[in-house]
């Protein structure tokens, strides 16, 4: 009776190497396969002074977009038939007041950006609106929702060929502004690190 304990005992071993040994080495997980969360390495150097370029159009803006990024949230000025030639200035500020009149705009969020873009919000021949924008009201069709820099956007009008928006953000966060054909683009980064 020991003797075929012993001996199924054995059997057991050396079916549990063999099975063991069967197995594919390729079958078994790696380093390289498991999953893990790596860093993203996002752009740095934006800071956070004003950004000016001094080019102008009368070809008026028509709409305001926005979208949301890996290291960054951005901001789109749709002005169609520009080109490349669309001047802006865009600031951190410590209130939003609309040119002309000097009204005060309240803008949420731990800091403001001034966007101004050379460009008007209507047509310079009729006077006619070409962006549905309310002074001081939300941006129409901007929606922040799970966005992790912005926090609220404000229309403030437009004044002499220059169409004014307040972008309230998170904090005082590096931006950078870029000038595309038809387009004025700001991105607000999520943070000073270099990781997103």
């Amino acid at each position: 009776m020991v003797r075929i304990r012993r001996a199924c005992a054995t059997l057991a071993l050396v079916g549990a190497t063999v099975g063991v040994a069967a197995v594919p080495a390729g079958a078994a997980p790696d380093a390289t396969s498991r999953s893990t969360t790596k860093a993203t390495t996002c752009p740095t150097g934006w800071g956070s002074l004003a950004k000016t370029d001094s080019g102008a159009t009368v070809a008026p803006m028509t709409n305001v977009r926005t979208g949301r990024h890996t290291c960054f949230d951005r901001m789109v000025v749709d002005v169609p038939g520009a080109g490349s030639g669309v001047g802006y200035t865009v600031q951190y500020v410590n209130r939003l007041y609309q040119d002309g009149s000097g009204q005060y705009i309240p803008v949420a969020g731990g800091a403001v950006l001034a966007v101004r873009v050379a460009a008007p919000a209507y047509d310079p021949e009729t006077g006619a609106a070409t962006y549905p924008g309310r002074v001081a009201r939300p941006l129409p069709g901007v929606d922040l929702t799970g966005y992790r820099t912005f926090r609220d956007t404000r229309f403030a009008g437009s004044f002499e060929g220059e169409t004014q928006i307040g972008l309230g953000v998170r904090a005082r966060l590096p931006f950078r502004v870029q000038q595309l054909d038809d387009r004025v683009i700001v991105d607000v980064a999520h943070s000073w690190t270099a990781t997103g």
